[in-house]
């Protein structure tokens, strides 16, 4: 597909761009509003391929739960291996989409390769993630971004008290989730590992609370995203942060969403989970 396309989608779903006018703008580039109203099935989400792992899965427990946040009652999906026992706890940080059935199936992923893992919703306080993606968008613009990130310290503190954990905590995220995962990094001393995907770095001037090692992936192709990354790197040499980057060519912002057709790359998917899992269980277990 055109990267022009994909990079009109991308500025749609991350600025207050509206859908009149960005189906305007795929009209020009797609050559008319029927060209634009055919191609925008294959820019959106679908949830059909969103249960890679089953709800039913035995070899693992999932749930939903409710946690104390920093101004709201959390909500969230959590998931763990069936056997009893206490396993590293890692909080999964959605996109600027909400707690939706992709990232619920990541949980369930996570918890099948031995953690203990929870995935916040971020709208808990307007009742949770809606399924009208026009009404997400307009949440999420609505959100504090203090209060909502001491809500997900709220979910790292939840997991540490838990008594199936150990303890040991870790972050992945994802898009807004990836931001997310840096500003835990930053904010928690407790956190031992953060894997942020495709995020907005920290302000360089932070980086040095940084306590968790951190593992950083990008698309090739997100230039937006991608902008950040040199004043990241060097901000987190100078503080002796310990630290992987990869960098997946040809790949697109969201190119771990199995969900969205024309961003999803099978192949740098895997090796980055791949990663993600090697590196969490080297810092946490």
């Amino acid at each position: 597909m055109d990267q022009r396309i994909i990079n009109l989608f991308d500025e749609y779903t991350h600025k207050p761009l509206k859908r009149d006018d960005f189906l305007k703008r795929l009209a020009k580039l797609t050559g008319s509003m029927a060209s634009a109203l055919a191609t925008l099935p294959l820019l959106e989400i679908n949830y059909a391929h969103a249960e890679t792992i089953t709800r039913q899965d035995d070899r693992i427990k999932a749930e939903s739960v409710t946690f104390p946040g920093s101004d709201t009652t959390m909500k969230g999906y959590l998931a763990r291996p069936a056997a009893a026992g206490k396993y590293p706890a890692v909080v999964v940080i959605h996109e600027n989409r909400g707690l939706n059935p992709h990232i619920e199936d990541v949980t369930r992923r996570m918890a099948l390769a031995g953690f203990l893992a929870l995935a916040p919703d971020a709208l808990s306080g307007a009742g949770g993630t809606p399924t009208d993606e026009a009404q997400v968008r307009e949440l999420f613009g609505k959100l504090d971004a203090q209060n909502t990130r001491e809500n997900f310290v709220k979910a790292l503190d939840y997991l540490k008290s838990r008594p199936d954990s150990t303890g040991k905590l870790g972050a992945v995220g994802f898009c807004w989730g990836g931001a997310m995962a840096n500003q835990l990094a930053v904010h928690n001393p407790d956190l031992k590992a953060a894997v942020p995907f495709y995020g907005r770095q920290p302000e360089a001037a932070d980086v040095p609370k940084i306590k968790a090692a951190v593992q950083l992936h990008y698309g090739g192709l997100d230039e937006r995203i991608n902008a950040g990354i040199p004043a990241y790197e060097e901000a987190l040499k100078k503080a002796g942060v310990p630290y992987e980057l990869y960098v997946y060519e040809g790949a697109q912002h969201a190119f771990n969403n199995d969900t969205a057709p024309t961003r999803y790359n099978e192949a740098a998917a895997k090796l980055a989970w791949e990663r993600t899992i090697k590196f969490l269980k080297d810092k946490l277990v």
